[in-house]
């Protein structure tokens, strides 16, 4: 059997580029995951409190509508991911796509997912904001430095 290989992905183009690479470099017998990790918001779109203001409340349903949004883009883009690679001759049953809420961290979460088994994390360069890259640093460039006994792949 071929490698076992952890694409971090969002709904960005960077992250498809990284599916075309895992599609163009790895034999089809691998196993892959297209593995996303999303914003916990759950909890702030259940809240009932009080003490939130009436701005809060009254902008919170737009709030947790545009979420839902972006989970529903992600696992599109996800199914399309596997298509792509369903395309280049992948198994459906080595095939797996999960998404997870974020837990420590996005480069935390990953690299702690690619640790359970994996040979290889492939990861885009940029993600999907600039701006945010800019203040707090990249998610590939965290994965680089958390990844210590792992190949990461930087698709760019």
């Amino acid at each position: 059997m071929g490698h076992r290989i952890l694409i971090a992905f969002d709904d960005s183009e960077n992250a498809m580029r990284s599916v075309d690479h895992v599609a163009n470099l790895f034999p089809p017998d691998s196993r892959v995951t297209v593995f996303s990790v999303l914003q916990d918001t759950a909890n702030l779109c259940d809240m009932q409190s009080p003490e939130l203001s009436a701005y809060f409340i009254s902008q919170r349903s737009s709030f947790c509508t545009l979420e839902e949004k972006k989970k529903s883009l992600v696992r599109d883009a996800q199914e399309q991911a596997k298509e792509k690679l369903l395309g280049a001759g992948f198994r459906a049953e080595n095939i797996d796509l999960r998404t997870q809420v974020r837990k420590k961290g996005i480069a935390r979460d990953i690299v702690k997912e690619a640790e359970s088994g994996y040979d290889v994390i492939v990861i885009g360069r940029r993600g999907l904001s600039g701006i945010k890259e800019f203040f707090m640093g990249s998610v590939s460039q965290k994965v680089l430095s958390l990844a210590k006994e792992m190949s990461v792949l930087l698709v760019g």
